[in-house]
């Protein structure tokens, strides 16, 4: 990391660079061994009295005291990407929301507000694409009283990492006593080298509806109701998987499920589910496959799908197939009085 000017660190941001991707070098006791630097790369959110508040690209949080700075400069918003498809923030942020659709919502601004009966975060909270139309408590407001109204928990779902993502209303948030409880990465990769694995496709059975084996092995909220039908069928072309089980119970619960919405160039990737017992044996593979095959077959080009950060394997699994986290999402859930 670069910071000389003239051969001498120079602090080169102000309060005025709130909103803007910058890197810092500052003085801090937890350094590694040998070292008194450490470094931050994000967006600069705040900077009040005497300290700077920087959001990395995961969302996490860095607060740094002013006097603390050694260097600092501002920095093109994003790095260009070296592989994958081309994709904006809102374009893949728009995909994704098609494809888990609410049972209701309603437009804040530009804001939208969703609901499901409480099945998945992702279609029971806010999608703040732009301005609410509102100062921003007002706002804030609107939407606990509309999730009450459901008697739901008010969420938002931000993004960080990427141009045109949400660092600087993730801080406010975190100001207003909202908490962040789950991050992930939204991942993308080119679709037809996944069409193209080497991978045994002959047990995945591919279709335009699911049964309740299927619900079995995917479903993880308790019994299904006519809620989570809708969910699961909404979005623009929507395909789904199955692997037989095996043994005795080989009708009831299928050892490998999976979900693929075609929405345009992009092919989405959800509810990939394997058998615990009958994990490391290609099966998730074999089921994205086949539905990247199905995705080719209609004009896709482009491949997007969601994982906690905290899930390794399927992290692990995702990198081998050529997967790249775009972005980083959160979703804030309101916990204040």
């Amino acid at each position: 990391m670069e910071f000389t000017g003239g051969g001498r660190l120079e602090v080169r941001i102000t309060a005025a660079d709130v909103g803007k991707r910058v890197s810092v070098r500052y003085v801090t006791e937890s350094a590694a061994p040998g070292e008194k630097f450490t470094d931050a790369v994000g967006v600069l959110t705040s900077w009040d009295a005497g300290v700077l508040l920087i959001t990395r690209r995961t969302g996490e949080p860095v607060r740094i005291a002013e006097s603390a700075l050694v260097a600092g400069k501002a920095v093109p918003a994003a790095p260009a990407r070296r592989r994958g498809p081309a994709a904006t923030f809102p374009e893949l942020a728009r995909a994704a929301a098609r494809a888990w659709p609410p049972l209701e919502s309603e437009p804040l601004g530009e804001w939208t507000l969703r609901a499901a009966a409480g099945f998945t975060r992702r279609a029971n909270s806010v999608l703040p694409l732009g301005d609410p139309g509102l100062p921003l408590d007002a706002a804030l407001e609107r939407v606990r009283d509309w999730y009450a109204a459901r008697d739901l928990p008010a969420f938002i779902q931000t993004a960080t990492g990427a141009a045109d993502t949400q660092e600087l209303l993730s801080a406010e948030l975190d100001r207003r006593g909202w908490t962040r409880e789950v991050t992930a990465e939204l991942r993308i990769a080119a679709l037809a080298p996944i069409g193209d694995l080497d991978a045994d496709i002959s047990a995945v059975r591919v279709g335009r509806g699911f049964d309740e084996a299927w619900l079995r092995r995917y479903q993880r909220f308790g019994e299904p109701g006519p809620h989570v039908t809708k969910v699961l069928e909404g979005g623009p072309s929507v395909w789904f998987a199955s692997v037989p089980g095996t043994g005795d119970n080989a009708g009831d619960v299928p050892a490998a499920i999976g979900r693929l919405v075609v929405d345009g160039r992009w092919a989405g990737f959800m509810a990939v589910e394997v058998d615990p017992e009958q994990r490391r044996r290609g099966l998730a593979t074999s089921v994205m496959t086949a539905l990247a095959r199905r995705a080719l077959d209609e004009g896709a080009s482009a491949a997007w799908l969601q994982v906690e950060s905290d899930n390794h394997g399927a992290r692990a699994l995702y990198d081998g197939m050529g997967f790249t986290t775009h972005h980083h999402y959160h979703h804030y859930r309101w916990t204040g009085a």
